[in-house]
């Protein structure tokens, strides 16, 4: 059953010893931040900060693990959500031959009607306390990272409705703090909101919106799962939770918020306002996403319960709490993508380090050549799969949770000439490689079997790299990574620090006209700056740092035929070598002084042994001193 209160569900995580309670007095001011950076890159617990200067204790990584993610959602299993969909969609669906087999569904529809949300008279517990006047600035609201352009608001949940149909969409948007009674509003034009917003533009009316925090997780999680267009959250969170939300009217406009969430924040979007610019903010690619200008959100009132707790997140560098929201909406959806999509998937799994938008993996029972790239497009044009960068398709027998196994796919079962497409679209906001904001290329690799691949021998084509010569003639390369080809997997990562333009394409020219590699299929290029050998760093930067089209090439060899492999440039661009006008971002790294000062402070937390700042590893990435690198 859903949890009545927040409370109720830090009991049940304390008593799971998955939190521990912090009585030290830690500032919202980027502390909190660093003390759960460096929880969340160890596995460790959700961390309540109960002495931050403000009325309302701090509940974070709350969601920051499976288990976690299981008592919020209420399951065993991540998986058991998706089997249920299933079970409901085969019995609704199956065919009915007699009355009385048609009467054995009606108790399933009984119980789905028992999900719908429930409008209720009255006040809520989410408005025990009315603020006398509106002050955001009264809850504990964290700045996370040196560069944010101030303190945001990271897990609100935000209502809105369409002005046309009257359907609500709840979403979840962050919210920099400008004025007591002023935040930004930061919906991506992709999103319902911002659709709603432009409705009530076109009219000139202002748009009521109202924020909640807290509550039952489940109503959290529902704000960001990819439901269908105009479908109801808050049926989705009620079947989550096997029991209705029951829905209070605010106070100072018509929409209606979950009765038991502990804090309500009231208000409107003027359209005829002048847009604010809004960020930096450490965003969860683990870059910063740049200023740039979106709606001013006006509160009128603020409401909480008697004990609320203020819940807030992270993100940053992957992990970070936000993987595990996602893995639970992987998994939770992966049968409906099966159901009303692609029938012929078996799995999906969508890495951490490709931080949702950059990088898919999924394997499927193939039928007919080409399937893969069938499956591709369809996702492509599946909600926000639209985004996705990177594709990947296997075979069924793969396991795709391997990462090495998907690579040995990729090896015997990938021509880069033939198995490998391009297209473009929509790209995610937060994608900074691209050339023209929101649109890029995505590249999708079929690693499935072919029936008319000739097999060869490690003898007849083996994986040949020079790396002595290579290192000796080009002092432009840093580093070699070819421990990959030893196992037989045909990737080599070369690390380099470019000093002409088209430095990346003009090089790798050169390795082969000298022969100096030969036959190994995926050859990346990084900056002089990252580790080679630490391959999880290089896949999220890789990832981040290309737009496929542009940044993939294949090279003619002397005898006219082109070399069998591509060349991936995932260095940094600039303007100097790259030709590259857009601002590029910096990644995020702690203020060293919050470091040291959490460093001394940390023997008082009660956190157990010394666990050392994450981003300690990471400086050696970042250049400058602001959320962009100025070149």
């Amino acid at each position: 059953m859903a949890f009545k209160n927040l409370w109720q569900f830090i009991n049940e995580l304390e008593a799971a010893n998955e939190l521990i309670r912090i009585k030290t007095y830690v500032s919202p001011d980027q502390e909190i931040a660093e003390i759960t950076d460096r929880i969340i890159k160890n596995n460790g617990p959700a961390l309540l900060f109960e002495n931050t200067g403000y009325d309302f204790p701090v509940l974070i990584n709350s969601m920051g693990s499976e288990k976690r993610m299981c008592i919020a959602l209420r399951v065993n299993n991540l998986n058991d959500v998706s089997k249920e969909i299933k079970k409901i969609i085969d019995e609704i669906s199956s065919p009915k031959d007699s009355f009385f087999e048609k009467l054995k569904i009606l108790p399933t529809l009984n119980i789905l009607s028992s999900y719908l949300p429930k409008n209720i008279k009255g006040k809520g517990s989410c408005q025990e306390v009315i603020m006398e006047k509106p002050d955001i600035y009264k809850l504990p609201v964290l700045k996370c990272w040196p560069h944010d352009g101030g303190n945001f608001i990271t897990l609100p949940v935000v209502h809105t409705k369409d002005l046309e149909s009257g359907n609500r969409n709840v979403g979840m948007y962050r919210m920099q703090i400008f004025k007591p009674d002023l935040t930004g509003m930061h919906w991506h034009l992709h999103k319902n909101s911002a659709r709603h917003f432009n409705q009530y533009k076109k009219l000139n009316k202002k748009m009521p919106v109202t924020v909640t925090l807290g509550g039952d997780l489940v109503d959290t999680f529902s704000a960001t799962a990819p439901l269908p267009d105009n479908f109801d959250e808050y049926i989705f969170a009620g079947f989550l939770r096997k029991r209705k939300v029951e829905l209070v009217k605010c106070l100072t406009n018509e929409l209606e918020i979950p009765s038991d969430v502990d804090f309500v924040i009231e208000g409107y979007i003027d359209p005829s306002d002048d847009l604010i610019l809004e960020g930096p903010f450490g965003d969860h690619t683990g870059f910063y996403s740049l200023e740039d200008y979106y709606p001013k959100f006006h509160i009128t009132c603020i409401t909480h319960r008697k004990n609320a707790v203020y819940p807030t997140t992270i993100v940053g560098i992957p992990p970070h709490e936000d993987a595990w929201i996602g893995k639970a909406t992987e998994r939770i959806f992966l049968m409906p993508i099966k159901l009303s999509l692609v029938p012929e998937i078996k799995n999906i799994n969508m890495p951490v380090e490709g931080v949702f938008h950059n990088l898919t993996i999924f394997n499927f029972l193939k039928s007919y050549p080409g399937q893969a790239l069938k499956i591709m497009n369809s996702l492509w044009g599946a909600g926000q799969m639209m985004f996705n960068k990177i594709f990947i398709g296997c075979d069924d027998n793969v396991n795709i949770d391997d990462y090495f196994e998907v690579a040995k796919a990729i090896t015997e079962n990938a021509d880069p000439l033939k198995d490998i497409i391009f297209t473009k679209g929509p790209a995610d906001v937060l994608d900074h490689s691209c050339d023209v904001f929101t649109f890029g290329s995505k590249i999708g690799i079929d690693a499935s079997k072919k029936e008319v691949l000739k097999k060869t021998s490690k003898t007849e084509n083996p994986l040949i790299i020079e790396a002595e010569k290579i290192l000796k003639t080009h002092p432009e390369i840093q580093a070699i990574n070819s421990d990959l080809t030893k196992m037989d997997l045909s990737f080599l990562i070369i690390s380099i620090k470019k000093n002409k333009k088209n430095h990346v394409l003009s090089l790798s020219k050169e390795l082969i006209s000298s022969d100096l590699i030969r036959n190994i299929k995926f050859i990346i290029f990084v900056d002089d700056c990252l580790d080679v050998f630490d391959l999880k760093t290089l896949v999220w930067i890789a990832s981040n740092n290309i737009d496929p089209e542009r940044d993939c090439f294949f090279i003619d060899q002397s005898d006219e035929k082109k070399y069998p492999g591509v060349f991936i440039d995932a260095t940094r661009k600039t303007k100097k070598y790259d030709n590259f006008s857009r601002p590029w971002p910096n990644i995020i790294v702690s203020d060293k002084k919050i470091i040291r000062k959490i460093d001394k402070k940390w023997k008082d937390l009660n956190l157990g042994d010394f666990l050392e700042s994450p981003s300690n590893k990471y400086y050696k990435m970042y250049f400058g001193d602001s959320a962009v690198i100025d070149e």
